[in-house]
């Protein structure tokens, strides 16, 4: 094992030849194995060991133990104790869940002001467990192709070998590790496929890993091909702007499997209710699918992806005199000059005398209306709104400049014509959203 081992870093991960790392150890003789194997190369790395305080003295036993291994070699060892049952009461999470999120946002601070790679001993067996949960639970392509071998700052150079090739290396090598109770225990559902499904699988075919592993390659290979015409089709069908995402709905529907393209594209942003998304296609104008983080919006012949704000109609942000400079919600400045220059969206000149102060900055309300520059008489600002085509988001993120009721300028946009300067004016106010 330990020459393949020596292959495949040279082969797959060179850099960690020559540069400083960490390796995530538990005390298991996974990890164990991994911290053997890194030593034997003469490789230059930390180990870093997390107490999650579950299991008392038997979590203490085992940062002792690592410890205590780590000093006898001069190997630089960093543990973290987690509050773990008070996090999991909190935030009404399993205890594997906080787990993993505790221990993953530990290395990444750790990789903020260390070293650029964490090393975890995750190996075939795992991948093999993982692939099931998440056949068992419903998944996509993704979901199938195996814990990946790299994941950013993450290298698990462990994955080609089985639980097995690692029990035996441990043992021809006298290597010692700490058992963890709770492996034992058919409480968790990897356990369960670990102790009941995978043996039966192996018995079935002797040949199970390797045939395994060479589904999950070809597997990642037709993933790659998805990615491949995924990318090609997003560069038809979909506009990144500043803010948001638009698919346009007359360009994606010329594909026969256009939800597929739809799931790649947006599984990312945590949305979960796909036939409502895919219903979204040819629903009416207006309609709303949303994620924690996100929202999906139909908006005639478009899909319009955006961060999900909770916007405050009541939301008003005050501007004193002139010389205020507001950086909330936007940052907009105001300043008297002698003499009006090229205007644009984001730059208008208005008359100091037609202006009380203080002024505010809110978002609209029903029944606002504004003399449109350029234009003779009044305008709802709704029917501005659906005139000029702005969707549901686009009117819900409109700020408007206003004097007391009176709309100054639909900010970035258009103003209004009892403000604006004009050939009697005798002072300037030039405002700039920056």
């Amino acid at each position: 094992m330990r020459e393949q081992f020596v292959q495949h870093i040279k082969t797959n991960f060179p850099f960690l030849l020559n540069e400083p790392f960490y390796i995530a150890v538990s005390g298991g003789i996974d990890s164990m194995v991994l911290v053997h194997l890194c030593v034997q190369l003469h490789l230059n790395f930390d180990v870093l060991h997390c107490n999650f305080m579950l299991r008392g003295a038997e979590s203490d036993a085992e940062t002792q133990f690592i410890e205590s291994f780590c000093s006898s070699k001069n190997i630089p060892f960093q543990t973290k104790y987690f509050e773990t049952n008070t996090i999991v009461t909190n935030n009404k999470e399993s205890i594997q869940i906080t787990a993993r999120n505790l221990r993953y946002q530990w290395f990444q601070e750790i990789i903020s002001i260390g070293f650029d790679y964490v090393l975890t001993a995750h190996h075939l067996d795992d991948s093999l467990e993982t692939v099931l949960i998440n056949f068992s639970r419903g998944t996509g392509l993704e979901g199938l192709t195996g814990i990946p071998a790299q994941n950013g700052y993450i290298v698990r150079p462990l994955l080609p070998f089985s639980r097995l090739e690692i029990e035996h290396f441990a043992v021809e090598n006298q290597i010692q590790w700490r058992e963890d109770s709770s492996n034992a225990s058919d409480k968790y559902l990897r356990n369960k496929i670990r102790h009941s499904i995978v043996p039966l699988l192996k018995e079935m075919n002797a040949g199970f890993l390797d045939s395994f592993q060479n589904t999950v390659q070809h597997l990642q290979q037709a993933e790659s091909l998805v990615d491949d015409a995924t990318r090609l089709v997003y560069e038809k069908v979909v506009e990144e702007k500043e803010n948001q995402l638009e698919i346009n709905l007359t360009q994606l529907l010329k594909f026969q499997n256009y939800q597929a393209y739809l799931y790649q594209w947006l599984n990312k942003y945590g949305f979960s209710a796909w036939n409502d998304i895919y219903d979204l296609v040819e629903a009416q104008s207006g309609k709303q699918v949303f994620s924690e983080t996100h929202v999906l919006l139909k908006d005639r012949e478009r899909l319009i992806l955006s961060e999900r704000k909770h916007n405050n109609k009541e939301e008003v942000y005050i501007i004193e005199s002139i010389t205020s400079k507001v950086n909330i919600p936007l940052n907009i400045s105001f300043c008297n000059v002698s003499y009006i220059t090229e205007t644009n969206s984001n730059c208008i000149f208005v008359n100091e005398e037609a202006l009380k102060f203080p002024l505010t900055i809110r978002k609209w309300q029903e029944g606002d209306y504004f003399y449109p520059a350029g234009m003779n008489g009044k305008k709802k600002l709704s029917k501005y709104f659906k005139d000029e085509k702005y969707s549901l988001l686009d009117k819900e993120n409109q700020w408007l400049l206003c004097a007391e009721d009176q709309i100054i300028w639909i900010i970035g946009k258009r103003a209004d014509n009892r403000f604006i300067a004009n050939e009697t004016t005798k002072n300037y106010i030039k405002i700039e959203l920056n």
